[in-house]
């Protein structure tokens, strides 16, 4: 694209600049030659008059004109002949007197003109050529005519000099223009192969490759828009890769915990299958592989509870934030008492817009997960504020918190902070994860903040409402 560019604007430029230079030669050459007619008719008629006075004002004292004239044609010749002017005389088809120098034989030679005209022609010779002026000279002297011929070699090799100079300038300048179109060219293009480049690199999945952006033109916002573009595929292929990882982990995680019932489930009933054993160790297996088999069940519906809030629509409706936190009191307060932990709540707004049971389910999680992290004597508070504009829940415990690591991780379906711990309360790891989409469904942001030993404070940030 950049070697077609380049040729064919210098092509173009040569073609018009080189043509230029020719018609502005042939113009000039042109109108020194009618400038150089114009000297030739003028030097003519003030010759002719000139002459026929001076024959007439030597008759007038008794002189004789014939012997006079070559007197007079040799003054004249001398006084024009330094600017490359020729003349001749005849009288009667004879010529009298010729300056012209010997062997020159002027071609197309004009008839001889009416009285009181004259005629005036380009005349060619061997190797040179003439502008020739033919006329008679008034009477009583009509007998004679006066041909003026203006060589014109100096003039046409004054041309050709300027013509060749103005040439020569064009060729200078059409080798400047030429490296400057280059440089130009490299300049203007260098985005379009930077952008080419960066192409090519995404394309071989170096997705951070970025084009510098200089200058405020189109090709820097064209540079601009392809960064743009750069860092959302970079963003795009990081998101599906972070969706890659949490899908792996779901099933990484789902097969563990799949695993741990399962095989339970099936060693007890090989053991009912193939063991001789009273009825009591019976019971006691069928009890254990029963607590398996709702463990299972328990996981089957909290996933269909989690494909539920991704595909189902809600509707909001005003939820009165003092009745949400009296039933977080009513759900919770025995496994509160049973651990001795207080749960205290403050409400700065009364309204909040949303489903009012999916609220609820949320608040109990959250609070549920606060429970579990308290040691005995520890406390919670629950505290419904505005700020900024937007309505806030927060739930704040002084339990044992996590760390950083742990906090990137806790809505990932089936993760435990404590799997021990965790399992032993019956949690399945997926209380988080259904969090994380009731906020979403309701166009609210979770957070969490937490250190080791200092507690967990959670935030439900209502954006939209």
């Amino acid at each position: 694209m950049k070697n077609k560019t380049y040729l064919l604007t210098l092509i173009l430029f040569l073609l018009f600049f080189n043509g230029s230079i020719l018609l502005i030669s042939i113009v000039n050459l042109k109108t020194n030659l009618d400038s150089t007619r114009e000297n030739c008719l003028r030097d003519h008629s003030f010759i002719t008059i000139a002459l026929t006075k001076d024959l007439t004002a030597l008759e007038s004292r008794g002189i004789e004109a014939g012997s006079a004239l070559q007197v007079l044609f040799d003054s004249y010749v001398h006084y024009y002949g330094k600017q490359n002017v020729y003349m001749e005389l005849v009288q009667n088809g004879q010529t009298l007197y010729s300056s012209l120098p010997e062997g020159q034989e002027l071609k197309g030679k004009p008839e001889l003109p009416a009285a009181g005209k004259r005629i005036i022609s380009t005349l060619p010779s061997q190797d040179r050529k003439y502008i020739g002026v033919v006329g008679v000279l008034p009477a009583p002297h009509d007998s004679i005519v006066l041909s003026y011929y203006y060589d014109l070699s100096e003039l046409t090799a004054a041309w050709k000099r300027m013509t060749s100079l103005l040439f020569l300038a064009g060729l200078v300048i059409s080798s400047l223009l030429a490296v400057c179109l280059i440089l130009l060219l490299n300049h203007l293009f260098k985005p379009l192969q930077q952008i080419s480049e960066a192409s090519k690199s995404i394309a071989q999945g170096n997705y951070a490759n970025r084009i510098p952006v200089r200058g405020q033109d189109e090709l820097s916002e064209m540079a601009t828009s392809f960064n743009n573009m750069a860092e959302a595929i970079e963003n795009q292929i990081a998101r599906l890769a972070d969706a890659a990882e949490q899908k792996q982990r779901f099933i990484d995680n789902f097969a563990h915990e799949l695993r741990t019932p399962l095989t339970s489930i099936y060693g007890y009933a090989e053991y009912l299958q193939k063991a001789s054993i009273s009825e009591e160790d019976k019971l006691e297996a069928t009890g254990f592989i029963m607590s398996e088999s709702r463990r299972l069940q328990n996981i089957a519906y909290v996933l269909l509870d989690l494909a539920s809030l991704r595909s189902s629509e809600i509707v909001f409706a005003p939820v009165d934030i003092a009745e949400l936190f009296q039933n977080i009191i009513d759900t919770l307060v025995r496994k509160a008492e049973e651990k001795q932990v207080t749960i205290s709540f403050a409400c700065g707004f009364d309204v909040l817009n949303g489903d009012r049971d999916l609220l609820q389910s949320l608040m109990v999680n959250l609070t549920d997960n606060a429970i579990k992290a308290c040691e005995p004597g520890g406390s919670i508070n629950i505290t419904a504020y505005a700020e900024n504009g937007r309505k806030i829940i927060e739930v704040r415990d002084n339990g044992r918190g996590m760390t950083r690591e742990q906090l990137a991780h806790i809505t990932e379906p089936f993760y435990r902070v404590d799997k021990a711990r965790s399992r032993a309360e019956g949690g399945v790891g997926l209380g988080l994860s259904i969090c994380e989409q009731i906020a979403a469904r309701h166009g609210a942001e979770l957070k969490f903040d937490s250190q080791p030993g200092l507690g967990t404070t959670t935030k439900v940030i209502f954006t939209s409402l």
